[in-house]
């Protein structure tokens, strides 16, 4: 019989074509120490699955929205860590390692900070802001490579089957269960959704949606603002 994976990566996709495949050969170094790699498909228009499925341990389809996507990958993953990467991020390296060690103690829970890539001056500042802001409120973002035990995802319900705002929530839930677990080493993240729709409006956008949701506004009012929800 076939050991149990020591981590399985999920990655839900939509229309990623451009970048699956550097991502894929960038994981291949942790297939061979027994981490799954799963993409889960939320119904791409491109050949983002035909892309994936030589270079992946297994390719599923579901309905769109990425929690969705998300708790599908997680179903079927065997491992007993789990680790939800999204297909613009990079994982640092050894991420597997630095996982298994942030979670062999009280925690059960983490999160990487952040390095966002491009060209706009302002990326390095936001990116600051967004690990200096998770360490303070325990809340992480889906950008910063969420990771937990099973047993701890089981126990929050999985993601929330909601269009947005779904690791904030999420974030919620196992912040019930332990602190997280904030590793210093960086995944790497695209700034596209800034650069293309404008740093400063996206900036305003995104504090705007989270003040809102914490005020008790439903996802799905936020999600109709929100022109990059999938």
């Amino acid at each position: 019989m076939t050991p149990a994976p020591r981590l399985s990566i999920i990655i839900p996709t939509l229309d990623e074509a451009e970048v699956i495949d550097e991502l894929l050969q960038h994981l291949q170094e942790y297939t061979a120490r027994g981490v799954e790699l799963i993409v889960v498909d939320g119904g791409s228009g491109d050949d983002t699955a035909a892309r994936a499925t030589p270079l992946a341990s297994r390719l599923i389809r579901s309905a769109p929205g990425r929690a969705r996507q998300m708790n599908a990958g997680a179903r079927i993953g065997r491992a007993d860590l789990l680790l939800f990467l999204h297909a613009d991020t990079r994982l640092p390296h050894g991420a597997d390692r630095l996982v298994a060690n942030a979670l062999s103690g009280s925690d059960c829970w983490g999160r990487f900070d952040i390095s966002l890539e491009g060209r706009h001056s302002l990326l390095p500042l936001i990116a600051f802001a967004m690990n200096w802001r998770s360490r303070l409120t325990g809340i992480a973002t889906g950008d910063q490579a969420l990771f937990m035990t099973r047993q701890a995802f089981d126990r929050a319900g999985g993601f929330p089957d909601q269009p947005l705002m779904e690791d904030i929530e999420m974030s919620r839930r196992l912040k019930g269960l332990s602190a997280p677990a904030c590793l210093e080493q960086r995944v790497i993240s695209s700034g596209r959704r800034w650069e293309e729709a404008g740093t400063w409006a996206t900036i305003w956008l995104m504090w705007r949606l989270r003040f809102r949701y914490w005020r008790g506004e439903s996802a799905d009012s936020l999600a109709r603002e929100y022109r990059h929800v999938r």
